[in-house]
């Protein structure tokens, strides 16, 4: 059955979010050969269109108000919301991040619609598109299917591998003037705090550190390797709990969730707690000086040792794996 689906864009610091490419792909899946639709919301979002294109949008539909700007819960659901209400689609797709988290359960409820959150996989069986999410801190999976009304779901991080980009795809890019009004909620002013590298939320390489690296200067071989390998740092809350670093890196059931393809744990003796953070990462390494840590239950691969000795090791290996690639 041919759909419209709409799949929500995302824009960070003037360009699109891996996600974006992601939620694509899903919404392809969502259309069985109809129509998918790119929505890009924002101040200054049109030169950004022809990319989404390129990426599996038939269209691409743009929304710019400097209310836009940055991200508020009322100003985007009624930038998005006239967008639906023009377009009648049958599916709506978002990515499953901090944004779509908050967006997604508002524009449901605005629609009365049901809603599938971080689903993993989506795939077409008996007729029915089926969405595979994690449950009970990732212990557990269940498939989903919606059999009436509309085709509404966030997608995981990670899990679903975009289209290859073509950049001999063309599409059509028209924008539309929504009035958006009475904000509750008016952003003066993002102060970031400083990062270096990658996004963790969207690295394929993690490396992560817990209570055994000790100290802050205990995440410096930590980020060697991750400068190696191209990756991302992230903590447990043990670590961030003892001001080892900042909460902004924590991964777990109350941080932030991470399916990398190469998650590295090193001194992280593997809580629940984190475990529902990262447990479903592709290749998973645990370094640690207890053999029975919980980690190594989880772990592909396991290293007993001391971290400070098998991290700059590993470092120096994959330095000289690198040089003869």
């Amino acid at each position: 059955m041919a759909r419209k689906v709409l799949v929500l864009g995302e824009v960070r610091d003037n360009s699109l979010r891996n996600v974006s490419f992601e939620a694509l792909a899903a919404g392809k899946t969502v259309a069985e050969g109809g129509e998918v639709v790119a929505v890009l919301l924002g101040e200054s979002v049109q030169s950004l269109a022809q990319e989404m294109v390129y990426h599996g949008a038939d269209r691409v539909i743009t929304v710019e108000n400097e209310k836009l700007k940055t991200y508020t819960p009322d100003g985007y659901s009624q930038a998005l919301l006239a967008v639906i209400n023009e377009e009648q689609p049958e599916g709506l797709i978002f990515g499953h991040t901090a944004l779509g988290k908050d967006l997604s359960p508002k524009i449901a409820a605005k629609l009365s619609s049901g809603l599938i959150s971080d689903a993993t996989q989506l795939e077409s069986a008996g007729g029915n598109l089926v969405f595979t999410r994690p449950i009970y801190s990732g212990k557990a999976f269940e498939k989903k299917i919606i059999t009436d009304g509309l085709i509404f779901a966030t997608i995981r991080p990670n899990n679903i591998a975009p289209l290859a980009k073509d950049e001999s795809r063309t599409g059509e890019v028209s924008s539309l003037t929504v009035d958006i009004k009475d904000l509750r909620t008016i952003v003066k002013e993002v102060v970031r705090k400083a990062s270096e590298g990658v996004d963790l939320s969207e690295a394929k390489v993690v490396i992560a550190g817990g209570r055994g690296v000790k100290s802050t200067d205990g995440f410096e071989p930590l980020k060697e390797l991750a400068n190696v390998l191209g990756g991302a740092i992230g903590a447990s809350r043990g670590a961030c709990d003892a001001d080892y670093c900042d909460y902004s890196l924590q991964i777990g059931q109350t941080g932030k969730v991470v399916t990398p393809d190469l998650y590295i744990a090193c001194g992280i003796s593997g809580a629940i707690q984190h475990l529902a953070g990262m447990s479903n990462s592709k290749v998973i390494v645990a370094i640690n000086k207890d053999p029975e840590a919980n980690i190594f239950k989880v772990a592909d691969y396991g290293i007993v040792g001391d971290l400070f000795e098998v991290v700059p090791m590993l470092t120096e290996e994959f330095k000289k794996l690198k040089v003869h690639s």
